[in-house]
């Protein structure tokens, strides 16, 4: 079919809506689901048209693929509502480009952008009385990928299909993050799949995180699989350092995700005048930089929480606390970004979409 910016997307209304049953200002993170879903099959070496129809399960055969090859990807997005009741996305070319990357390194085929960003923005204009108002509650949106094709045989599913998904989702507050560094474990390897959002890379992390927990840490920060020498990301989220006055993160890599709310705090940083320094940092440079008092603060940022501040870290039975900074980049850049999605503030960079 013809491929074009803007598409018709048929839907499907749900006539047993729970909208009314439902309050959407306390809601378990991911656990309620709205009346609504975009599907949208791929068969014969085509997409077919997406659609929009009541929310329901799939049918599927114990044979498709994405339970046998692990063929699944997915993209963590968020709708926004403003004062004025006017709905944002946040730089959803983003997560289309990246999408289609990890549909690329997964040998999945690649979407139409059309299907995905206007596909969104239907959905999201439908449930639109489902996005809680106020700082920091949003629609939380999961576009995602499964191989569906019956087979066993190792070999890539010529059937697949691409759904979205979303759920309302309240201000995200956590209780204080202290993290260990990884001395055995990894996230990613190089050639691998580390800078794709496919499923596996996180299921793969609940085994040495639920270790974690145990020893009393809510958080790993992952290093390299070579040497476990290189600091990369904190549990499922890029992470950053303060060092001075400086913004230390590592560059995206064949194991590190090319996070959108960490190439956005960089901008920001950049903007407020944050010296911002993108490139490899070692385990020894971080506890030599505590140990001298210049190590002034870590965080964590992803789409779920924005930036998630870590008070101490931990590496061979050594805890290292971090002292609280009245000049905090983290609440600085967190306000900022959140500004800017809720549309308090002017978009310079034109990062916001309205709906």
């Amino acid at each position: 079919m013809m491929m074009s910016d803007i598409i018709t997307i048929p839907v499907t209304k749900n006539q047993n809506t729970t909208y009314q049953d439902t309050d959407i200002y306390n809601c378990p993170f991911g656990k309620i689901h709205t009346d609504h879903m975009l599907i949208c099959d791929y068969k014969n070496g085509a997409w077919q048209t997406p659609e929009i129809v009541p929310f329901k399960n799939f049918e599927m055969s114990p044979f498709s693929r994405v339970f046998h090859y692990g063929q699944a990807i997915f993209e963590g997005m968020k709708a926004y509502k403003d004062e004025q009741d006017a709905i944002w996305l946040f730089r959803p070319d983003e997560n289309q480009k990246r999408f289609n990357h990890s549909a690329k390194r997964m040998a999945m085929p690649e979407l139409p952008k059309a299907f995905f960003i206007e596909g969104i923005r239907k959905l999201v204009e439908i449930e639109k009385n489902w996005i809680p108002k106020g700082f920091g509650n949003s629609l939380y949106i999961r576009p995602f990928m499964i191989a569906t094709e019956p087979g066993i045989l190792a070999a890539p599913s010529s059937e697949y299909r691409f759904a979205v998904i979303v759920a309302p989702a309240n201000a995200y507050y956590h209780t204080d993050v202290n993290v260990v560094i990884a001395e055995r474990y990894s996230r990613a390897a190089n050639g691998g799949v580390g800078s794709a959002k496919v499923a596996g890379n996180y299921g793969a992390q609940f085994y040495p995180t639920q270790l974690a927990i145990k020893e009393g840490y809510q958080q790993i920060i992952w290093t390299d699989d070579t040497e476990h020498k290189y600091l990369e990301e904190s549990g499922t989220m890029n992470v950053f350092f303060r060092i001075n006055d400086t913004l230390i993160t590592a560059p995206t890599s064949d194991r590190i995700l090319d996070g959108v709310t960490r190439k956005s705090i960089i901008e920001i940083a950049k903007q407020d005048g944050i010296k911002v320094d993108v490139r490899p940092i070692t385990v020894d440079e971080i506890v030599t930089a505590h140990n001298n008092g210049t190590l002034k603060e870590i965080f964590g940022s992803g789409t779920a929480a924005v930036i998630t501040p870590i008070v101490s870290f931990a590496y061979k039975d050594k805890a290292y606390p971090l002292t609280k900074q009245a000049d905090s980049f983290a609440t600085k850049l967190k306000q900022d970004l959140l500004n800017i999605q809720y549309n308090v503030t002017e978009d310079t960079l034109g990062w916001r979409q309205k709906v």
